[in-house]
């Protein structure tokens, strides 16, 4: 069944009154022609059912069987009261007579009392799963219009997807951006963990950072002596060229010159390893 037929189904038109849903036992038997009558006036009287629609039909029928059921004891007790005056012999009643009808009618009165109760019980079930039933009713055919505009928005989405499919701009060279929408997640989650792990160990070196300020400030603490060193050494290096160039004795400056030259590439060698 596909689901054009299924939705014709369930949006074929069903009508409820107290009526329709008696005649399952009220035809029991073989159709009079009160039966059919009332079937045919029923018929071209229903409409589109209600909960407060058959709620007004269950208590317009509650007032008319009221009526009738009055009317029925009434008609009843004046036939027998006519019977009872105008029989051949008379019917006449005694004291112990009536005593035991009376007996007889609380029973049947307590009878009819507890049967009363067993039906109100059953009607406020029916009630309630009346009221049950057309909720869902109601939401069945909420469901049944939205299904049945299922079908046209799918075929609106269909030619607007193919309509963006064919006006989309050339795919990128890049073959990441032309990915499906499962590995373009996953590769969004390895770039992420990556950026991830990239702040860690920028966060990491942040922190080493005031350690290495440290370190170097250190080290330019102990080459302040070094370099003043150096520019004394020069100093006496070039004095002593002086004195040679001049004829005086600058063997000895140069030997220290020497000297302090290799200490001082020493020391650079030192600091740059």
């Amino acid at each position: 069944m596909d689901h054009q037929t299924a939705l014709a189904e369930l949006q074929a038109p069903q009508t409820l009154t107290i009526l329709s849903l008696s005649h399952p036992a009220l035809n029991s038997g073989a159709p009079s022609s009160h039966n059919r009558s009332s079937n045919a006036s029923n018929s071209s009287a229903q409409t589109t059912a209600s909960p407060s629609l058959l709620a007004a039909d269950l208590a317009h029928y509650r007032d008319l069987f009221s009526k009738l059921r009055f009317s029925y004891v009434e008609q009843v007790t004046k036939e027998r009261f006519l019977r009872a005056i105008t029989g051949d012999p008379p019917e006449f009643v005694n004291g112990s007579e009536n005593a035991e009808l009376e007996q007889k009618l609380s029973v049947d009165k307590a009878g009819l009392k507890e049967r009363k109760e067993e039906v109100r019980t059953l009607v406020q079930d029916l009630e309630d799963q009346g009221r049950q039933l057309a909720q869902r009713y109601e939401t069945i055919q909420l469901q049944s219009a939205q299904l049945e505009a299922l079908p046209s928005e799918i075929d609106n989405l269909q030619t607007t997807i193919a309509s963006l499919q064919q006006t989309q701009e050339p795919q990128s060279s890049n073959p990441s951006l032309a990915l499906p929408l499962q590995p373009t997640l996953e590769l969004l989650t390895t770039r992420e963990q990556q950026l991830s792990d990239l702040d860690q160990q920028i966060a990491q070196l942040q922190a080493e950072l005031p350690a290495k300020r440290q370190e170097v400030q250190q080290l330019q603490d102990e080459l302040a002596p070094l370099q003043m060193r150096k520019i004394k050494a020069v100093q006496e290096a070039q004095e002593a060229r002086r004195r040679r160039a001049n004829g005086g004795l600058g063997d000895e400056l140069e030997e220290k010159g020497r000297w302090l030259r290799g200490v001082d590439s020493g020391l650079r060698a030192m600091l740059q390893a």
